[in-house]
């Protein structure tokens, strides 16, 4: 059976969509292994999200928690608010008591990416403080650490991400994702489905 790499986040303005996509596409690169984009569900109303100039949710599918449970491996993408996960995220993870209390969710691979406002913002808070999540649910973090290579030292373009996880700046909301932000994306995609795939072999 293919081992199943669900891709689970929230986008208000497209940044950690973006992200996602390329991650997706890394993880469907690597053979056996079945990639899907999910969303969270939104807790904002309709008339804050106009004032804040969100643009509409793309047709991605929205996931419920339970729905956790049927992946090999997750990986969870958010953008950053004040150097930790946006309540959205934080919020569809509060849903998951029923997961925690019958451990479903544990041995199973995690992974993190994310998008933050400025170098200050939070490329290493964010994924830091969400890995308290994971522990609680005892799943298995998979940082990229510096497998991507020559990339991960890049000092004359701006580019975010870390050992963590990929990572873009959003900066005013205008900046999309840098070739190199969707690189390094694609390979955490694509290194994390090689784990993913690994575990379920060597566990089956």
């Amino acid at each position: 059976m293919a081992t199943k790499v669900f891709i689970v986040y929230y986008s208000m303005y497209g940044h950690v969509e973006r992200l996602a996509e390329e991650i997706k596409k890394g993880a469907s690169s690597i053979e056996g292994v079945e990639a899907k984009m999910w969303q969270v569900p939104e807790i904002l109303p309709d008339e804050v999200l106009v004032k804040m100039s969100a643009p509409p949710k793309s047709e991605v599918p929205i996931i419920t928690a339970n729905q956790l449970a049927e992946a090999d491996g997750v990986l969870f993408g958010f953008p950053t608010r004040f150097g930790m996960m946006a309540a959205q995220f934080k919020a569809f993870l509060d849903a998951t008591g029923g997961l925690w209390r019958s451990q479903q969710l544990a041995g199973k691979p995690a992974g993190i990416f994310y998008s933050t406002g400025s170098q200050g913002g939070g490329q290493e808070t964010t994924p830091l403080t969400a890995i308290t999540q994971l522990v609680h649910h005892g799943m298995i973090f998979v940082p990229i650490g510096y497998t991507f290579g020559a990339g991960m030292f890049e000092m004359e373009k701006v580019k975010g991400g870390s050992p963590y996880g990929a990572g873009t700046y959003a900066g005013d909301g205008t900046r999309v994702p840098s070739e190199l932000d969707l690189e390094q994306a694609f390979h955490q995609g694509r290194y994390f489905a090689v784990m993913a795939k690994r575990l379920k072999t060597t566990s089956a």
